[in-house]
């Protein structure tokens, strides 16, 4: 990889992993999901790829769906195992965590994969893929954790599973289908969401140890947006991809900007952003109920402005680097926006981690300003299984490394959790 290519791949690492760090304050499926498509719009952005730009909604969408998806999995109780003070419980912590981030970036790449290599000489058969992803979610679900009983976190949901029994359909489906490259990019997009899930664990409990002035949790959720998305450029960006000469009709495109632009933020805001979720969360401060509503009230016009400006935009039927360059840097302000406001800005709450984010959004546009190629002068479509399983084993290793580091530094700490008792 040449000095150049990896510039394109940190853009699209850092609005992943900002993304990301701000999804800390909503969770769930819809937080991951606008951060979902925020890598994406970046992925577009820097691909100089008019083609891509013509779908960016697209695209954004299929991200949305599939970094969000993972996010009905839960992974507090993993985080506590990896924090336990013995080897068998903090590695099975940080190699369950590998295991959460490589589903996040499985289905997200993945699906991302699928819309680049959907063209009008070989389309994506998407109402067969959903319904054997469905199918496969159930299957191993069912499998997994009601027949061979294999539960990662009692007592909390086994999702994962779910996710995992779609992941491993789709796989299927592409590999039935000889999409080579889309496979690539779900294999480094899992690599790299797991590296960075378990890696941004240790990275949490040895700031909590030495005492750190900062929001360490927001550490890890950097560090999985960051590998992960590091990962999902680099598939793409060293995968050999169709040229599509047709552009998506108009109410397609409309439709997937619709569900990327107007409903992930609505239920964004139905989940965290109403009055009440103001209330619990400012605490017991002066003039709250004012300052509750104030904050409601200026989130909601923020929304709708958003709405109408990048609706506006996408009036055309073809797009340049321009737009996709709007789409992106409005949809992330606002959503750093969003994550000031929830934490109390109007209450004069303003954490350093907030003032992060607005870094890391400026680096980004001032690095996205400097012409560098994104596509490898190399390129493959191969899938290199025995290649993959090095770098497996590799990461696996490296995480058992850190868990016998992490249990040398620390005793007991709180919120940690032995899955195995070993008395």
């Amino acid at each position: 990889m040449e000095k150049q290519h990896g510039l394109s791949i940190l853009i699209v690492a850092m609005s992943l992993a900002t993304a990301w760090a701000i999804r800390g304050q909503f969770g769930h499926e819809q937080g991951a999901a606008w951060a979902g498509g925020i890598g994406a719009l970046a992925l577009v952005m820097v691909s100089q790829r008019k083609d891509w730009y013509n779908k960016m909604s697209l695209i954004a969408l299929a991200s949305a769906v599939g970094w969000g998806a993972g996010g009905m999995i839960s992974y507090g109780q993993v985080v506590g195992y990896g924090r336990a003070d013995n080897f068998i419980n903090s590695f099975y912590g940080l190699s369950m965590l590998f295991v959460i981030g490589a589903l996040f970036g499985l289905l997200g790449g993945g699906l991302v994969g699928l819309v680049l290599d959907d063209v009008k000489e070989k389309k994506v058969k998407w109402g067969r893929l959903v319904s054997e992803m469905a199918a496969g979610g159930l299957i191993g679900y069912f499998f997994l954790v009601e027949q061979i009983g294999f539960y990662m976190t009692p007592p909390r949901s086994e999702a994962w599973a779910v996710i995992l029994g779609a992941g491993l359909a789709m796989l299927w489906y592409m590999a039935r289908e000889k999409r080579n490259s889309a496979i690539r990019v779900a294999v480094f997009a899992a690599l790299g969401g797991g590296f960075g899930f378990g890696f941004g664990n240790f990275l949490q409990i040895v700031g909590n140890v030495l005492e750190i002035q900062f929001n360490m949790w927001n550490v890890m959720e950097y560090s999985i947006g960051f590998f992960g998305g590091a990962g999902m450029a680099y598939g793409v960006f060293s995968s050999v991809w169709p040229k599509d000469e047709e552009v998506p009709e108009n109410w397609v495109n409309k439709a997937a900007a619709f569900i990327v632009v107007v409903f992930v933020p609505l239920i964004v805001f139905r989940e965290s952003l109403r009055f009440e979720h103001f209330m619990k969360r400012l605490g017991d401060i002066p003039n709250m109920e004012s300052i509750a509503l104030t904050s409601t009230w200026l989130v909601v016009v923020v929304l709708l402005t958003m709405v109408v400006s990048i609706f506006m935009r996408l009036r055309k039927t073809s797009y340049d680097k321009s737009d996709v360059m709007f789409f992106l840097f409005v949809y992330l302000i606002v959503y750093a926006f969003a994550s000031y406001m929830i934490t109390g800005l109007l209450a004069g709450n303003m954490a350093l981690n907030h003032h992060l984010y607005v870094l890391n959004i400026v680096l980004i546009f001032v690095l996205q300003r400097k012409d560098s190629p994104a596509t490898f002068t190399n390129l493959t479509d191969k899938v290199e299984t025995k290649r993959w399983l090095m770098y497996l084993i590799a990461i696996i290793l490296f995480l058992a490394v850190l868990s016998f580091i992490l249990i040398n530094i620390h005793g007991e700490l709180g919120g940690s959790h032995d899955r195995f008792p070993l008395s």
